[in-house]
């Protein structure tokens, strides 16, 4: 799928500086792998896998039907997740598919706006689901037709905060490259660090709601005598890390894998924590939520975006956009927000809308978009 054309928290600084050039959305693109499994399709999986502990599996199955998901994507078949692997055949089959779903998506993002590969200046390109070195952007070299002097700013370790921040990241090197074509790439293969052996609440959780997917934004900020194809505008961003709060979501390394970190308390610190980080984002704007038309969330799960509408004085069901894409596609990491993005861009929403995800640190990222 694809689109184109505290009240005094010390926030990182948005760049909102008086002659900064607008940093142009010029397409939006998704890619997905090819195995679509339901819900009941996992809950079913799950029994069988921890058919050992029947106690816990009748007690997390309310996860499965509470997660707000229909339907998933996943790079590999439902029964590779009944078997041991190990981090040589994680990591041939991460870089495999990344590759694969970074291609599709760099692709159709690329024919989208008529931009050819060799004319994008620098790579940005975010993951933490795996680990590639080479990294993944230098793979893409020649199937996107990239220019050896491209410039590549590999990302890992922001969770689902990732599509977020990496737009941020890709949106100050617009502004340091006026002009010049920015290629933001996300990737999440979410179902590759499942591990059999695990059977803690933290990893049926898991199982209830991640997916695997890629998105690629293509970006330019305004050069001397530009007229930018434009579908949004990014007009500033910022990042709240909460001190001492690593243990709220990530991974663990562990001997076979990533280990999946949730703590129960997110929900809880949606509801009383985000809204003053993002307060004090839009009043460094000189806005406030009543100045916006929408919001582009991270859908981590249900429970999440009922928090997130508790947080904002939402309506119960009013994170349309969020809500179908965490159905359709499940929680896909970093690549979930942007698939969020995409589906707003193609309701034809207008306005100034405020994006943001939670991701490890714990820290929240925002970005404040004005849509055409």
């Amino acid at each position: 799928m694809l689109i184109a054309s505290n009240t005094t928290l010390p926030l990182s600084r948005p760049t909102t500086q008086a002659g900064q050039p607008p940093v142009h959305v010029a397409a939006v693109a998704t890619a997905y792998p090819p195995y679509c499994f339901t819900q009941q399709d996992a809950l079913e999986a799950a029994g069988r896998i921890f058919g050992h502990n029947p106690d816990l599996m009748q007690r997390m199955a309310s996860a499965y039907g509470n997660a707000g998901v229909r339907t998933r994507y996943s790079c590999v078949p439902l029964s590779w997740y009944s078997e041991p692997h190990g981090w040589p055949e994680r990591t041939r089959l991460y870089e495999e598919h990344a590759l694969r779903l970074l291609t599709g998506a760099g692709r159709d993002v690329l024919r989208a706006a008529g931009v050819s590969g060799k004319d994008i200046a620098a790579t940005v390109t975010v993951s933490s689901t795996g680990i590639a070195t080479p990294s993944l952007d230098s793979l893409l070299q020649g199937p996107l037709g990239l220019s050896p002097t491209v410039e590549r700013l590999p990302v890992f370790g922001l969770g689902c905060a990732g599509g977020v921040i990496g737009l941020a990241r890709a949106s100050a090197l617009a502004r340091a490259m006026p002009g010049r074509w920015i290629l933001f790439l996300c990737v999440e293969l979410c179902g590759l660090t499942f591990r059999s052996a695990d059977d803690s609440k933290q990893n049926i959780v898991a199982t209830a709601i991640f997916g695997d997917g890629a998105a690629a934004v293509l970006l330019r900020a305004d050069g001397a005598g530009d007229d930018a194809p434009s579908l949004a505008r990014v007009c500033a961003w910022g990042e709240y890390t909460w001190p001492e709060t690593r243990d709220i979501m990530g991974w663990r390394v562990e001997d076979d894998g990533l280990g999946v970190i949730f703590s129960r308390s997110i929900p809880h610190l949606v509801r009383t924590q985000l809204r003053p980080v993002t307060d004090a984002f839009l009043g460094r704007c000189g806005l406030a939520q009543k100045d916006l038309r929408g919001l582009i969330v991270h859908p981590g799960g249900e429970k999440v975006l009922e928090a997130l509408e508790g947080a904002y004085d939402l309506a119960p069901g009013s994170l349309g956009h969020a809500r179908a894409v965490l159905a359709e596609r499940g929680n896909m990491s970093a690549v979930t927000v942007l698939a969020v993005l995409e589906r707003t861009l193609a309701a034809k929403e207008r306005g100034l809308q405020m994006m943001t995800a939670l991701g490890p640190g714990f820290s929240a990222a925002m970005c404040l978009l004005d849509l055409g």
